[in-house]
């Protein structure tokens, strides 16, 4: 049987996968394949399903722009609900007849003869397209800490992005480690049905508070009758986080206003002046992610919430051993420990030109333009790739930017495949390297934000309205036809980008 072949072919179905294939399917493009790896679609929303997991980004501004829900329960909705609008959407918009569950891309290759990719999932399926985006997104695939006899331990063992299903902590020895963004909405709802909760902290986070409030009958009935005062208020929400970006890109010595909030925020939440002081933390904020939650700290006055601050050295079948020598028994054990970034894209194999993969293309940093194109992998787009990340605003608004982008970007290709040239790739790259320097997320702190290098390949360095202006419109003097594209002799680390 002949292989299938697609002019567009999608890698996962969360907020960039849903959101490309929507848009195909808007302007009535029929010849594309959605690749999914699970039996369902919503990406990281499907996989994260621990207690208190919710979005911490205001829902009205948490979705798609041309899909407003007006029947969110509250301003910031929870991961089962963000999961159920990700699924009515793939209804709504009818695009679940092109996708493909269960085809885990573990392959792509690109053949220069023919101008297409050639895609094998874990099952030997294979498909051919003329154009790949991939919208497997950053935070699902999680990291793992190397602790010692971490694997003997004999009770339940959890990790927030693999939260097995059915595990009740009701009356349980609960055991936290990291105080990241999962932790700061996990520690809260375990508190008051767990026996202790004991916290493994590494480094204290910064946390404001979400001012959480819930959707009244009356406002949905509203928003649902007149989708035009949604859409007013989306965009009072989006100006005011907008208004945000200058404390993380221009201005970061505004920084220490922010923080004076959030320490009065701390001192009324715990009044124990050992735990406040070790609750502290001793970077700039925004160095690292700012964190959203109205009870993290309070949960500390409780009585039955233990912060320990001694480093980890082993793991028992019952227990804990910190660096002071204290066993803290346990009975579940949940890692906060966050995602391997990379770690959606490590696991495929994609090669280029050349037969070059894109691991070793990345082997001195993630280096895109725009972070969507890559030199030297013709027709392959990525969302929500390198420096597209934010800190200060919605990452569905910079998602459906690139969405546009790669949309005119395949229109052009149409009469041959294309790439982006390496000289564009190198001035990106310089640039966000530029831009980067005296931003908030360089002044000292050790974040998921930085690269191996120290550099910034994560976040975009400025404004969504600046990512807009740089991709409503496709530069062709940043791409070649593909057998015609320059082989430069000089790499990139040669170059010292």
């Amino acid at each position: 049987m002949a292989t299938p072949h697609h002019r567009v072919a999608i890698v996962g179905t969360g907020f960039s996968g849903l959101g490309m294939a929507i848009r195909l399917a808007q302007r009535g493009d029929t010849d594309y394949v959605v690749l999914e790896k699970a039996d369902e679609v919503g990406g990281t929303w499907r996989d994260n399903r621990y207690p208190g997991c919710a979005c911490d980004v205001p829902s009205r501004l948490y979705s798609f722009s041309f899909a407003q829900f007006p029947r969110w329960s509250r301003d910031y909705a929870s991961a089962g609900e963000i999961w159920s609008y990700l699924r009515a959407v793939a209804d709504r918009y009818a695009v679940r007849d092109r996708i493909e569950f269960g085809a885990d891309l573990r392959a792509a290759e690109f053949d220069e003869q023919t101008g297409r990719w050639t895609l094998t999932v874990a099952d030997g399926r294979q498909w051919t397209c003329d154009a790949l985006v991939l919208g497997a997104g950053a935070l699902h695939e999680p990291r793992l800490p190397e602790i010692e006899g971490l694997s003997s331990f004999a009770g339940t063992l959890a990790h927030t992005a693999q939260w097995p299903e059915g595990t009740d902590l009701t009356g349980q020895r609960v055991g936290v480690v990291g105080t990241g963004a999962s932790a700061v909405q996990l520690v809260p709802a375990v508190a008051p049905v767990a026996a202790h909760t004991t916290v493994f902290q590494r480094t204290a986070a910064w946390t404001m508070s979400k001012r959480d409030e819930e959707w009244s009958p009356a406002r949905q009935r509203l928003f649902a009758r007149w989708p035009a005062v949604q859409r007013l208020v989306r965009w009072r929400t989006y100006w005011s986080l907008e208004a945000r970006a200058p404390l993380f890109v221009r201005f970061p010595g505004l920084a220490r206003l922010v923080e004076r909030i959030a320490l009065r925020e701390l001192a009324a939440a715990v009044p124990d002046p050992v735990t406040r002081a070790a609750l502290t933390p001793h970077y700039r904020i925004g160095c690292k992610r700012i964190l959203l939650s109205d009870d993290y700290w309070p949960s500390f006055a409780r009585s039955d919430v233990s912060l320990v601050t001694d480093s980890i050295v082993r793991v028992e079948p019952d227990a804990v051993v910190t660096a002071d020598g204290t066993r803290h028994e346990v009975d579940v054990l949940v890692l906060g420990t966050g995602f391997d970034v990379s770690g959606s894209l490590d696991r495929i194999e994609v090669r280029g030109l050349d037969g070059r993969t894109l691991a070793d293309a990345w082997s001195h940093g993630m280096h895109t333009h725009l972070g969507i194109t890559v030199a030297g992998f013709p027709e392959l787009y990525l969302l929500l790739g390198p420096n597209t990340g934010l800190g200060h605003n919605s990452v569905v608004t910079m998602i459906e930017f690139a969405t546009d982008y790669v949309l005119k970007a395949i229109d052009r290709g149409r009469g041959g495949p294309r790439v982006t040239t390496q000289s564009a790739q190198d001035a990106f790259t310089r640039e966000m390297l530029r831009r980067s320097r005296h931003t908030i997320w360089t002044t000292g702190c050790r974040s998921w934000y930085l690269d191996r290098f120290g550099h910034n390949t994560a976040l975009w360095p400025g404004s969504t309205v600046a990512y807009w202006a740089r991709t409503r419109r496709v530069d062709e003097s940043s791409f070649e036809t593909v057998g015609t594209h320059s082989r430069a002799k000089e790499s990139i680390d040669a170059q010292g980008i």
